[in-house]
């Protein structure tokens, strides 16, 4: 083996090394939170895209379009929906930098790399704090509520609590089942209020359960 050759292998090497230390930075971030793709999963995509570029180039041909597919089927698998609400969007959103990053070894742009990694633990991280703390001043919580019967006056009744405790509220969903009113509830406000509406709510007689 020649040495030029044995320096191509070794570069490869290196980048193979930088990717999992990369993805393993975002992978631990994603991990501790107890997220979908975690630790190993988050490796692995950033290996996979820097293996993909590496072959791309020493092939002449062009990776960007299978990555960016099959990086979108693995991202489209962690997001979940239900009538309500949407999960898993932050994690899809760190498999596709993952790849991107993974892209960027490939094309031995360690600095970029590293850069791009920290960047995203800042705003994975640091910017998680400053979320917490406008989602503690402006919270939202789904309440699904069951009443003792189908009276009317009893939603009106737990709409008026809400507003005593300077909540803002919207209807979602209205339905009798079982001879019961069903009703969903987004409420928006300080969190300290809304745990103290949860209080009240535990003590409403004509609230069966939510």
């Amino acid at each position: 083996m020649s040495p030029g050759g044995f320096g191509i292998y070794e570069q490869d090497l290196i980048k193979v090394g930088v990717a999992v230390v990369c993805g393993a930075m975002l992978g631990m971030e994603r991990q501790y939170k107890n997220k979908t793709a975690g630790f190993r999963t988050i490796i692995l995509i950033c290996l996979g895209s820097t293996l993909f570029t590496l072959v791309a180039q020493q092939t002449g041909q062009l990776a960007n379009i299978n990555i960016v597919t099959g990086v979108g089927f693995i991202g489209a698998g962690v997001i979940f929906k239900d009538q309500i609400s949407v999960n898993g969007l932050t994690t899809a959103a760190v498999i596709w930098i993952s790849a991107a990053i993974g892209m960027v070894i490939g094309s031995g742009n360690y600095t970029l790399a590293f850069i791009s990694s920290i960047v995203t633990l800042i705003v994975l991280i640091l910017f998680h704090i400053l979320e917490n703390y406008i989602d503690k001043i402006h919270h939202e919580r789904l309440f699904f509520v069951v009443f003792d019967s189908t009276d009317i006056d009893e939603l009106k009744s737990l709409e008026a609590t809400i507003d005593a405790f300077h909540l803002s509220w919207k209807k979602l969903l209205v339905t009798k089942k079982d001879g019961n009113l069903h009703v969903t509830l987004a409420v928006t406000g300080h969190k300290k209020n809304i745990n103290r509406l949860n209080e009240k709510m535990l003590v409403m007689p004509q609230i069966k359960a939510f």
